[in-house]
């Protein structure tokens, strides 16, 4: 049991450790104006796709993924997590990982104060634009939930609808800040990046915890 969880406590730090590497990565790129082709490339092509219908469609993802919607399915997940699963703990963990999610996306905001796109915008949003705080509080949110529901799905099935419903929201999330106009591609990148590494660090120290509160009540046992 021990190397169960030594393994995956290995393997979190492993994964949070890339994603802060390829952070870094982004930044610096950033910072030189080495990542402007990958930028335009994206832009085009998902600006590309413009019609009314997904305009509509992207306009609904990007209020699904803004701050009082991220709040008000953050309360009812964890109405649900307290009133039908009996979750305590649970509730911390995930008030942890939205909240600090949001004091890391506006500190970096304000550290790299990076401008919007100015291109073809669609709505108009003000605040600096690296990293994507859509992009950063879906994944964190979104990637939470998959974490804290997946023990609880017994079938195979059911986790891999849960995984790519997941991934669906995250990914439309922030590709509707980019066909927006309000991101460059590096911005909602970036924001997973960071936000995959904050995640990760948050699921750590949550089984260590989860790890001694066993080690302390096999010993009273005992």
């Amino acid at each position: 049991m021990k190397n169960h969880w030594t393994s995956k406590i290995s393997f979190l730090l492993l994964a949070a450790a890339l994603c802060l590497c390829a952070f870094i990565s982004i930044a610096l790129s950033i910072s030189d104006n080495q990542i402007h082709r990958f930028d335009d490339v994206l832009i085009n092509w998902i600006q590309g796709m413009e019609s009314p219908g997904m305009t509509r469609l992207m306009q609904f993802f990007t209020w699904i993924g803004s701050g009082r919607q991220v709040v008000i399915i953050t309360i009812l997940a964890m109405l649900v997590l307290y009133l039908y699963l009996g979750h305590r703990r649970e509730l911390l963990f995930l008030t942890s990982v939205l909240v600090g999610s949001t004091v890391l996306n506006a500190l970096l905001k304000v550290v790299f104060g990076r401008a919007r796109p100015t291109i073809h915008r669609i709505i108009e949003v003000s605040g600096y634009s690296f990293p994507s705080g859509h992009s950063m509080a879906s994944f964190s949110l979104y990637g939470g939930l998959a974490f804290l529901i997946w023990k609880h799905i017994p079938s195979f099935t059911g986790r891999v609808f849960m995984m790519v419903a997941s991934a669906v929201f995250i990914l439309t999330i922030g590709m509707s800040r980019i066909y927006l106009g309000v991101h460059y591609p590096s911005d909602v990148v970036g924001g997973y990046f960071i936000s995959g590494c904050w995640l990760f660090t948050c699921i750590w120290f949550y089984r260590r915890y989860l790890q001694r509160l066993s080690r302390l009540q096999t010993s009273s046992i005992v």
